[in-house]
């Protein structure tokens, strides 16, 4: 089992966190272009092979984790540390739950974990950035305790899309 696996039992079901392998491109790559998560993450739709270097560097950060719900991987998130003097600060991103999943408590079992485990890594705060169109996951994270910092003005642009959006950049800091 790799070095930050978790097992959780949480909703009836077994949960596990675990640092995501190259055997698992396949099932982050469908569930990253699904119709209902690529627009909120990095990069349009794309084929399977333009996928694989973009994968390639979130393993080679060793902070790109998935999370399995009974041996299925439900979903995904990274969680980077800064370096230096900003060390105490994690960002988290590149996250998603698989949709046929949604409302199961999976997100939410998902970034608590994330959240926990930080915090305990000794991170003082925790940012991400959401898109401004994505009133699910402001609502999400804003009952989770985070705040918005601030807009960056047209600063997402999906392919096909006229106008670039607003991104809000949040935090959770403790105490």
């Amino acid at each position: 089992m790799a070095r930050y696996a978790l097992r959780l039992h949480r909703c009836g079901a077994s949960i596990m966190r675990r640092l995501a392998t190259p055997e698992d491109i396949d099932t982050v790559f469908a569930l990253y272009m699904h119709e209902k998560v690529v627009p909120y993450l990095g990069y349009d739709p794309m084929p399977l092979e333009d996928f694989r270097p973009i994968y390639r560097q979130l393993l080679d950060g060793r902070d790109f984790f998935v999370y399995e719900r009974n041996g299925g991987i439900a979903g995904f998130y990274r969680a980077s540390r800064y370096p230096g003097r900003v060390r105490h600060v994690a960002s988290l991103g590149t996250l998603a739950v698989n949709p046929t999943l949604h409302g199961q408590g999976i997100a939410l079992a998902m970034v608590t974990d994330a959240i926990e485990r930080l915090r305990s890594e000794g991170v003082e705060r925790i940012e991400l950035i959401v898109e401004s169109d994505n009133a699910p996951a402001l609502r999400f994270y804003e009952k989770l305790g985070f705040e918005r910092e601030g807009t960056l003005r047209k600063f997402y642009k999906r392919a096909g899309d006229a106008q670039a959006i607003d991104d809000h950049v949040m935090a959770l800091l403790f105490d």
